[in-house]
């Protein structure tokens, strides 16, 4: 990824794999990031705040930057 500016970049997280097996915490993140389902896909900023959540379910999205 390249380095961009808070704000100027904003993430598109698509859900590859199940939370089932998770823990609670990996459901509630999924959840809040609003994805429901595999296959989904959301668009959020590139807050610091939102780079955490993806860093702690890494292993069950698929992240890329897209700027606009």
């Amino acid at each position: 990824m390249s380095i961009a500016k808070i704000g100027d970049a904003k993430l598109k997280i698509t859900q590859l794999r199940s939370g089932i097996g998770g823990t609670a915490r990996q459901r509630e993140t999924l959840k809040t990031l609003g994805l429901r389902r595999i296959g989904a896909t959301v668009v959020r900023e590139g807050r610091p705040e939102v780079r955490g959540m993806v860093r702690s379910i890494e292993h069950l999205v698929d992240v890329e930057e897209v700027s606009e």
